[in-house]
């Protein structure tokens, strides 16, 4: 933060989690810049289940916690192992990142515990992701309405993960995993995530020319559903809106769209408002619910996830200074995502691997803040 805004802006201040802890944790070491509205983020080795547990007799973070992702082990029943050559290993001598063992009922029931208390550090307008793979999401998802409500289910985000394979398999290759999106209530944190449209959408979706050269297209102006006894319900330079409809806009609103040429009249006298190019590039497209963030080519650690994909997640489902936490954390990508936009943020990780992996990428981060690694006795 510059000078100039500590002096102008109120600054905000937290309670230092460490000082609050109880004596089931142990420092291991504190790393990084102080920050100097008191937090201190932390990384917990050990069981997220037990950890979670702690925090919540404490009464420590119990709804303050913005926003969850998780990306935990998507029942494979396989152990993932890493060894000095190579990231992701099939030799029985290499070191076990994490056990992924649990199948079927003892694996919902697993998710289920721990859904249930990251349910309770859930701020009120907080939000949970999910990313899980296509063998498992359907029974997650019945999991999760269970636990936050079919109500609260906000999107089923499908992610393009990787290119197209060519395995030797009776089945379509498969390319996409999932992102499971749900709100603790209907008055959730959200930030509206807008795309760039590319040339050739743009040629695509707005193929018309004015006299000045610029690229527009025309959308209607009536919209389902009739009004009864509203101004949109009303005749429009003698013209009713089509049956089972209603103007999008006032007939005095009407008006002054026609008068600033933005009514195109077709040659059967069908009015359409015209919407160009450059205004819609402006305010960029509505990211929608199909998602392609490629998994790193060269992971530092199994099922490393995409920073990009974690920024845009973070960005839409929380605020400056708000409390991330992923208590599946692996590589440590939700961590260094929200480090980066000013977020703070908590990780657990039962793996030592992982820890070792997160602390390497957050080391590696400039100017990182002050963050602790505490281990359960």
């Amino acid at each position: 933060m510059s000078p100039e805004l500590m002096l102008t802006a109120p600054l905000k201040t937290f309670f230092n989690l460490s000082d609050r802890l109880s004596a089931n944790f142990r420092l291991v070491g504190r790393y990084g810049q102080q920050r100097i509205d008191g937090w201190e983020n932390i990384i917990f080795y050990g069981d997220n289940y037990e950890i979670m547990k702690c925090l919540l007799s404490e009464n420590i973070i119990r709804e303050q916690v913005a926003l969850i992702y998780i990306d935990p082990p998507f029942g494979t029943n396989q152990d993932f192992k890493t060894g000095s050559s190579r990231t992701i290993s099939k030799c029985r001598d290499d070191d076990t990142a994490y056990s992924d063992r649990l199948t079927g009922k003892e694996y919902i029931s697993f998710l289920h515990k721990r859904m249930t208390l990251l349910k309770t550090l859930l701020s009120r307008k907080g939000s949970i992701y999910v990313h899980i793979d296509w063998k498992m999401c359907h029974y997650v998802k019945i999991m999760m309405d269970e636990v936050f409500g079919q109500e609260n289910f906000i999107n089923n985000i499908t992610r393009v993960k990787c290119n197209p394979k060519s395995f030797k398999r009776k089945a379509y290759g498969n390319m996409t995993d999932a992102i499971l999106f749900y709100s603790k209530t209907d008055d959730y944190i959200w930030n509206d995530q807008r795309e760039e449209f590319s040339e050739e959408q743009i040629k695509i979706l707005f193929p018309k020319v004015d006299n000045k050269g610029r690229n527009y297209t025309t959308l209607p102006l009536h919209a389902p559903g009739e009004t009864q006894n509203g101004p949109t319900g009303k005749e429009w330079k003698n013209r009713m809106p089509p049956k089972g409809s209603h103007w999008q806009y006032s007939p005095e609103e009407l008006d002054k769209l026609d008068e600033q040429g933005l009514i195109e009249w077709s040659s059967s006298g069908n009015p359409r408002r015209i919407y160009y190019a450059d205004e819609a590039a402006a305010k960029g497209k509505k990211r929608q619910d199909i998602w392609e963030f490629k998994d790193p080519q060269y992971p530092v650690y199994p099922t490393e996830k995409n920073l990009n994909m974690l920024k845009v997640i973070i960005e839409a489902s929380s605020n400056q200074d708000d409390l991330v936490m992923d208590c599946f954390a692996g590589s440590g990508t939700t961590l260094v995502a929200a480090e980066l936009l000013g977020r703070r943020w908590i990780g657990i990780d039962r793996s030592k691997l992982a820890i070792e992996a997160v602390h390497k990428k957050l080391i590696a981060t400039n100017n990182v803040s002050a963050y602790a690694i505490y281990e359960v006795y």
